[in-house]
């Protein structure tokens, strides 16, 4: 059944959008109509290929691993309560208030009623299903098991966004903090600091160091600030660029795996969604090859990327994972030993769950303890600023006050 996208005024007389399903522009209008909507503009949206204007937002926004992990559950409650497929998608996008994701569940409703499986109608949108999350559909489809395989996606994505909601509200503070207090440190030296700095030289006396000091500064800032800008914007760039290619991005990789705590929180975090995303799928019944294709998807840095990838070919070959993974020297040796727990006792899947479970709760206890220390640290330093800026203003002034009398 063809796909509409409407535009059109309420009985309240309010601008509404959307998109409906219909066989016809006219069976689409007469049941925007009896829905109390008078469309002003109708226009067939094309299934396979739809409109790149109408799909640029929605690429934008893309959905959140929460919103997802709802629709994906919501997905699976429908079926396990006997819901066909096909009415399960419909009823999802009758019920969706956003448009895009409305017109997302209708293309694919449509593509499944053309006798396409799910997997497939779901790849045509990789915007927002990853190939992990199509791989495991098309898993759950083949093993007659999906509903299951979309309770296990949901807890998947539910994990995934309570943790990375952890991670962010871990640097929330200390970022805001940085940017706040750069830019009141920037307002006071290249603004404020230049006035008082006249008056001082007006009265011709000598001034303390710390004064000097920040005239210097102050001087240095708003007299080459354009230029300073320019290197900033041009080290931006550079470092963006670098980061486009394949050896800066390798370079970048490596060093964050060299640097001190830095390199031991991205390895557990990498470890973390390693083992969650892999020990998910091996339940939904995906092979362990399969499995270890897909998963590469969640391993941002390169290196370990590239260690995985080398540990799957030589598995091909007849190897253990534990004993590839270990070549690399990059993954801890507690995530090699309980793979090879899990490897030998045939309980993989619940091997990775418990790895997951211990990184991640030492990832989060990991980033309070740096939130903890960062805190008072960043407190101190910007007090320490803003009493060296007294003093250099201060001192100054009671030296003028002293000669005045």
């Amino acid at each position: 059944m063809p796909v509409f996208a409407y535009r059109g005024l309420s009985t309240e007389g309010r601008s509404v959008s959307g998109v409906i399903d219909a066989d016809s522009a006219r069976t689409a209008r007469e049941k925007l109509r009896g829905s109390g909507v008078f469309p002003t503009d109708l226009a067939e949206e094309s299934v396979g290929q739809p409109r790149a204007k109408r799909e640029i937002p929605f690429r934008r926004r893309g959905m959140s691993a929460g919103d997802l992990a709802l629709l994906t559950r919501q997905l699976g409650s429908l079926l396990g309560a006997g819901v066909q497929l096909v009415d399960a998608l419909g009823a999802l996008a009758e019920q969706s208030s956003r448009a895009p994701v409305k017109r997302i569940l209708s293309q694919v409703r449509e593509r499944v009623r053309e006798g396409s499986s799910l997997a497939d109608a779901l790849k045509v949108h990789p915007h927002i299903f990853s190939d992990l999350y199509v791989g495991m559909v098309r898993a759950g489809e083949q093993a007659a098991a999906l509903e299951a395989v979309l309770d296990r996606l949901a807890d998947y994505n539910e994990r995934q966004a309570e943790f990375m909601a952890k991670v962010r509200a871990a640097l929330t503070y200390p970022i805001i903090m940085i940017i706040v207090g750069t830019a009141i440190m920037t307002f006071l030296v290249t603004y404020v600091v230049p006035q008082v700095a006249t008056i001082f030289e007006q009265q011709h006396a000598a001034l303390p160091l710390a004064t000097q000091i920040l005239i210097a500064v102050s001087s240095f800032l708003t007299g080459y600030w354009l230029w300073i800008a320019v290197a900033l914007l041009g080290a931006t760039a550079g470092i963006l660029y670098g980061l486009s290619t394949a050896r800066g991005r390798r370079f970048y990789d490596s060093m964050t795996l060299r640097l001190p705590y830095v390199g031991q929180t991205v390895v557990r975090i990498v470890c973390a969604r390693f083992a969650r995303t892999l020990a998910t799928l091996l339940e939904a019944g995906v092979q362990l090859l399969p499995a270890l294709d897909a998963v590469k998807a969640v391993v941002t840095n390169g290196l370990l990327r590239e260690a995985i990838e080398k540990s799957r070919e030589e598995i091909r070959e007849g190897h253990g994972m534990a004993q590839t993974l270990s070549q690399s020297k990059l993954f801890p040796p507690m995530l090699i030993e309980m793979i090879r727990v899990g490897e030998r006792s045939g309980e993989l899947e619940r091997m990775l769950e418990r790895v997951a479970d211990n990184y991640e709760r030492e990832v989060a206890h990991s980033l309070s303890q740096v939130t903890t220390i960062l805190e008072p640290m960043m407190t101190l330093m910007m007090a320490a600023v803003i009493v060296f800026m007294m003093v250099a203003v201060l001192l100054p002034i009671f030296q003028l006050n002293q000669i005045m009398q």
